[in-house]
């Protein structure tokens, strides 16, 4: 039969002068580093800060269109093949139409149907069907005798793309609560100094490794306090998180150019290439890669802080040596999984990239070291390098850090919960604890709302 007991308090004297002491180290060695860090990367931000000046820079939009031509939306009435409108000058010159697939839509702006012609690669998928809506190009007024065409430009998507939208906030929200919005907005926040001080610095021709990594301390620093709140748990994440982007911004410098990775190949680095002089592809490859590992990056170095705190708190007495080697335990697993996370995440985006490859008659070595391929590879080597190390330099501080503020965070989160073979009330009198009930009472504290660590 369960042995019962009351939640009281077995001492309520307060932390010791040395457990004092102890944490005001622990919460001044990480101000000395994260504060100073914090301000250099504020000045840094401010000093390249982009001008906004593009005035160098010229790129053709696609969306632009010549007088009297307008893209229209409508909703797709009938697909049928049939002649295409573009052919009447050759009907009318002698010669013979000919047949594409034609998507009958109904103007959003009113009107009667008009057909619209769907590319010919486009149309061997059979993906425009009755109901869909879609954007074309109305050439109504250019075009000279015989039927206006209208050409197929692309679906609207904005209804599945918003209901999606929609969809993961409540999931998120509902799961996660006010931490899971709290993350959405930094979210937010992050693709603002994306599109508002990184994009515009590589534009204007900012060094690329300072703007990558002046840029990603900054997302990080707003992302992990907003999110997960100010605490030492926090703090150490973040600081194991930078020592990650500092190794991932010295790899991704050295391999761009070892590996000569130029982005000639894609049609964009072609755009962005004949835009302006002062763009370098090998800039922007440079900057990509210490970008594009920051979200795995904070997601190890946040979850081995946490791992560390709850073992932890489920045995306050472990000594150092052993809570660093079962978080590690956990960081390993970690490090397993997020590798797989990283290469499926790009094999997944690529597919039509990998077909193609593979139909290629090469050598593997050849294949993963071509030009479509080798950037893929190394942002994937170098980001996994990159949080790979930081892992068990963020549990070290980890440690270091709960061990010196651990007499107040075991005192706070146990002090109403009596130890293992502890004296307590029972039915009839007093007997000792077992293990399982301490863990079950532990349960209960944690189920009251606190958290580790903060």
């Amino acid at each position: 039969m369960p042995v019962g007991f009351s939640h009281q308090h077995v001492s309520s004297a307060e932390p010791s002068v040395a457990a004092i002491a102890a944490r005001r180290r622990a919460t001044l060695l990480l101000s000395a580093i994260l504060v100073p860090l914090g301000l250099v990367t504020l000045v840094a931000m401010m000093l390249l800060w982009p001008s906004g000046d593009r005035s160098s820079v010229s790129v053709a939009d696609p969306y632009a269109t010549a007088d009297g031509v307008r893209f229209d939306r409508g909703t797709v009435r009938e697909v049928a093949e049939a002649d295409c409108p573009s052919s009447q000058p050759t009907v009318d010159a002698g010669g013979t139409a000919l047949t594409c697939t034609i998507a009958f839509t109904q103007p959003a702006r009113g009107g009667a149907p008009v057909p619209v012609e769907v590319t010919p690669e486009l149309a061997m998928t059979g993906a425009v069907e009755p109901g869909d809506e879609i954007r074309y190009l109305d050439l109504a007024s250019v075009v000279e005798g015989g039927a206006a065409p209208y050409v197929f430009v692309d679906f609207v998507r904005s209804v599945p793309i918003v209901a999606l939208a929609v969809l993961y906030a409540v999931v998120v929200i509902a799961v996660a609560r006010w931490r899971g919005l709290r993350a959405m907005i930094g979210l937010v926040g992050a693709l603002l100094v994306l599109a508002q001080f990184i994009l515009p610095g590589l534009v204007e021709g900012a060094p690329p490794l300072l703007l990558g990594l002046v840029g990603s301390i900054a997302i990080m620093y707003g992302v992990l306090y907003f999110a997960h709140g100010f605490s030492a748990r926090t703090s150490t994440a973040l600081l194991g998180t930078v020592f990650g982007l500092a190794v991932t911004a010295g790899l991704a410098a050295w391999s761009t150019d070892a590996a000569h990775l130029t982005g000639v190949g894609d049609d964009s680095a072609y755009a962005l290439v004949n835009a302006s002089d002062e763009l370098s592809i090998s800039s922007i490859i440079l900057c990509g890669l210490i970008i594009s590992g920051l979200g795995v990056l904070n997601d190890v170095t946040i979850t081995q802080s946490s791992a560390v705190w709850e073992l932890y708190e489920l045995a306050p007495d472990t000594s150092g040596r052993r809570l660093f080697g079962s978080a590690m335990r956990i960081g390993r697993d970690h490090i397993a999984s997020t590798v797989y996370t990283i290469a499926f995440a790009y094999a997944g985006a690529a597919l039509p990239v990998l077909i193609l490859v593979s139909l290629y008659d090469r050598a593997l070595i050849d294949t993963l070291t071509s030009g479509e391929l080798a950037e893929e590879v190394v942002r994937t080597l170098v980001g996994s390098i990159g949080l790979v190390l930081a892992i068990p330099l963020t549990t070290l501080i980890a440690v270091l850090v709960v061990k010196a503020v651990g007499p107040r965070s075991a005192r706070g989160r146990h002090d109403d919960v009596p130890g293992e073979g502890a004296t307590v009330p029972i039915a009839g009198g007093t007997g000792p604890l077992a293990p399982g009930e301490r863990l079950v009472a532990l349960g209960e504290r944690r189920a009251r709302g606190a958290e580790p660590g903060e």
